[in-house]
């Protein structure tokens, strides 16, 4: 029985040797495969299976590509007219709220275009001359029914029939329709001037027993001192009391006169250089304020109460500091960004050198001379000599033509926000 058991035992561990190599085997062949670099027949052969997938996002006329599973193919970089679309194509922007249900059809959005990429012309101020005119305005110094500040009583304080009038201080009455009633200003623009530079306007008040057009535009040449500087500026000229010995200051004399004045000048200098965009651009415009003779009185009510004194670049006063003083040392130490000049013959010498005395004793430094540039913050007086007359000044007192002299010296000093765009002249032509 123990031979018959070792037999039988024998026969099976033999048998399960046979059949543990036999599994080996194919096993190993397997694994040694494995391990070695794939068959290129295989790859061409597997690939097969991706024709169809490729095969609808590759065109077919390239069989190539269609031939081969590579990252480009599964993932294809999307081209310049799936993200841009062309001059004849459009896309519409969606919302999430596209997606909502909607109770109605919405309107479809307009389709986006495509801005051009030509050459724009260059633009180019076309050429022309001079222009001056005559405007009337509503808020220029007369005709004025108010009050008179000195007094606070009416302006108009004289009657006669259904005339008005007014007593000034030399006891003399003018009449409202005579004296009191032109509402023009004299506007004038130089040929090359350019509103998109920086600029300048200004506001001449005139003196004494004149008027716009005989006096402020022939025989004082206002306008063309101002063209002739070359500077980039224009004038505002508005008529004072006509041709008469009274220095009133009008509507001038009201809070805000000087600002609603200002605006409405705006319009009318648009319209005169037919652009009626740069209205804007001259009610933002800086100001200079020249006031001769008599028309120190507007000049100085135009200061304290005019609304805008911060738009003031500068003052410049020809023989004119019969009063007021307190009023232009008040600017002047308020307004240190600006400047201020006074030259005076021996009619005014005593007030202007009070008031150079105030200012002193603010702590402001005085200059004497227009020899210097003008800055910012410059405080000028000048005495002119025995030859210098008071009938002449705005055409002579420092130097010839002071105007244009003022704004050729504004025109050096960038910080005083003026151009100066044509060459000058030298000197101004008689008329």
């Amino acid at each position: 029985m123990r031979a018959d058991r070792t037999k039988a035992s024998g026969a099976r561990g033999h048998a399960l040797r046979i059949a543990l190599i036999s599994g080996l085997v194919p096993l190993s062949l397997t694994l040694v495969q494995c391990g070695q670099a794939p068959n290129p027949a295989a790859l061409a052969a597997n690939s097969q299976a991706n024709v169809p997938v490729v095969n609808q996002t590759v065109p077919k006329t390239n069989p190539q590509v269609a031939s081969s599973d590579t990252f480009e193919d599964r993932f294809p970089a999307p081209q310049f007219r799936e993200r841009f679309p062309s001059a004849s194509e459009s896309f519409l922007q969606r919302q999430m709220s596209d997606f909502s249900p909607k109770r109605a059809v919405q309107p479809e959005q307009a389709p986006y275009k495509v801005a051009s990429l030509a050459p724009q012309v260059p633009y180019q101020r076309p050429a022309r001359d001079d222009l001056t005119a005559l405007v009337s305005m509503k808020s220029s110094a007369f005709p004025y029914f108010g009050n008179n500040p000195a007094s606070d009583a009416p302006f108009l304080n004289i009657s006669k029939g259904d005339r008005r009038g007014h007593r000034s201080y030399s006891g003399r009455v003018f009449w409202q329709d005579e004296t009191y009633n032109d509402s023009r200003v004299l506007m004038h623009v130089p040929e090359h001037f350019d509103v998109r530079k920086p600029g300048v306007i200004v506001v001449f008040f005139h003196g004494n027993g004149a008027t716009l057009e005989r006096d402020v535009r022939d025989r004082q040449l206002v306008p063309q001192q101002i063209t002739d500087s070359g500077a980039n500026a224009v004038l505002l000229a508005p008529q004072m009391a006509v041709d008469a010995a009274d220095s009133s200051a009008g509507k001038f004399w009201q809070p805000g006169g000087l600002k609603r004045f200002m605006e409405e000048s705006a319009s009318h200098l648009a319209q005169l250089t037919g652009d009626p965009n740069s209205a804007r651009a001259f009610a933002n415009m800086p100001i200079v304020i020249v006031g001769y003779s008599g028309g120190f009185l507007p000049t100085a009510w135009s200061l304290e109460v005019g609304g805008i004194s911060d738009r003031v670049r500068g003052v410049v006063l020809l023989d004119a500091v019969y009063g007021e003083m307190d009023k232009f040392a008040s600017w002047i130490e308020s307004h240190r960004s600006g400047f201020f000049v006074s030259s005076y013959t021996h009619y005014t010498a005593r007030r202007d050198r009070e008031l150079m005395s105030m200012l002193r004793q603010k702590g402001i430094g005085v200059s004497e001379d227009m020899d210097g540039p003008l800055r910012p913050g410059s405080v000028v007086f000048v005495e002119t000599g025995d030859g210098i007359t008071h009938r002449d000044y705005v055409n002579r007192a420092w130097t010839q033509y002071p105007l244009k002299d003022v704004l050729v010296k504004m025109s050096a000093t960038p910080a005083l926000a003026l151009t100066r765009i044509a060459a000058t002249s030298s000197s101004a032509p008689s008329r």
